[in-house]
């Protein structure tokens, strides 16, 4: 059973209270290069991204705002540190949802002016916490970044927000050691009711990040905590995105899209099934079917191991067997590939 936390609403995108858990991702072109960042924002909604986040380091970067606003239609979060300013004109320019820690902004009165701005805007605040950027007495207390740390530290930001009237909150608390991470958000989980940012900071390159990702999230999503989450990867974003849908997939949790599953292969294989399953990804990327395509090696195993796909292939000799909820169609011959894809246009 999901967690029922307090929901947000970030532009028209729901997080929390029952919503689907949406997948983010953050663009990583130089805040400098205004037109570089609108088209990869375009690109990011192009591979179905539901919330965009920004950094914008400087208040002269507020332009990328009203940039990547005209370019896509998706929500869009700014990044922001110490310089309270730079939020407010941020409101001002539109922006849909504030990432930033409150502690680090000033005084009571600073943190005041950026509530009150996001409140009459019906901007919702993210309290982004991090194991790398700890304030000194919780470090002094815990004896390091530790998940109740991560939690202390969270829940005090959230207080000053408080403090202000302000509750339009959503928290993370991601560390680059897994395990941590999880503990952090099991304990913070337990502790309040706010919608909840899941993600592993600083997890990696492709491969060892999206393994790391996947055990920390998804562990998470299985428990039934988590409304919004970003698959952190020394990647292009664009690969951020596709991972964090199908993290949603392995947990259970609606993802849309096509799905590919194929065998591992062995010695009864007889077509290409790795080449056919990566084009198909390929091809299939961007479709709005939310349907399973298998792709198994040999009709041995592969129709009744593929039963629950919508469609898919099974190899033969110097052929393929096409089956639709499990059951066999027709012999296909010459290019697989091409056939399928055009079975599964008529779905």
């Amino acid at each position: 059973m999901r967690r029922v936390s307090k929901q947000v609403l970030v532009g028209g995108v729901a997080m929390g209270g029952g919503a689907p858990v949406t997948v983010q991702s953050m663009l990583s072109v130089p805040a400098a290069d205004v037109a570089g960042n609108a088209a990869q924002a375009r690109q990011l909604a192009a591979c179905g991204c539901e919330v965009l986040r920004v950094s914008v380091p400087a208040l002269e970067d507020v332009r990328l705002i009203g940039a990547i606003k005209a370019a896509v239609a998706v929500p869009l979060v700014a990044d922001i540190h110490f310089d309270y300013r730079i939020a407010l004109a941020a409101l001002d320019a539109g922006v849909d949802k504030i990432r930033i820690n409150p502690g680090n902004i000033g005084g009571a009165e600073k943190v005041k002016q950026l509530a009150d701005a996001c409140k009459a805007r019906g901007v919702p605040i993210r309290i982004g916490v991090n194991g790398g950027s700890l304030e000194k007495p919780l470090l002094e207390k815990y004896g390091g970044p530790t998940p109740q740390a991560l939690v202390d530290s969270a829940l005090g930001h959230a207080r000053l927000l408080e403090a202000q009237g302000f509750e339009d909150i959503v928290l993370s608390v991601k560390a680059s050691r897994v395990a941590d991470m999880v503990e952090a958000y099991r304990l913070l989980a337990a502790q309040c009711g706010y919608p909840l940012h899941l993600g592993v900071t600083e997890a990696g390159t492709w491969r060892a990040g999206l393994v790391k990702n996947g055990v920390g999230i998804g562990a998470l999503l299985l428990d039934g905590i988590g409304d919004t989450l970003r698959v952190s990867l020394t990647a292009a974003p664009e690969k951020e995105v596709r991972a964090g849908f199908d993290i949603l997939r392995a947990a259970g949790l609606p993802a849309p899209g096509p799905e590919v599953i194929s065998c591992p292969t062995c010695g009864r294989t007889n077509i290409p099934v790795a080449q056919i399953a990566e084009e198909l990804e390929r091809r299939l990327a961007g479709s709005p079917k939310a349907i399973k395509v298998a792709v198994m090696g040999c009709v041995v195993n592969g129709i009744g191991e593929g039963r629950e796909a919508d469609i898919g292939i099974a190899g033969g000799m110097d052929s393929a067997v096409l089956f639709v909820k499990g059951e066999q169609v027709r012999v296909l011959r010459g290019n697989y590939l091409e056939a399928l894809l055009d079975e599964i246009e008529r779905l």
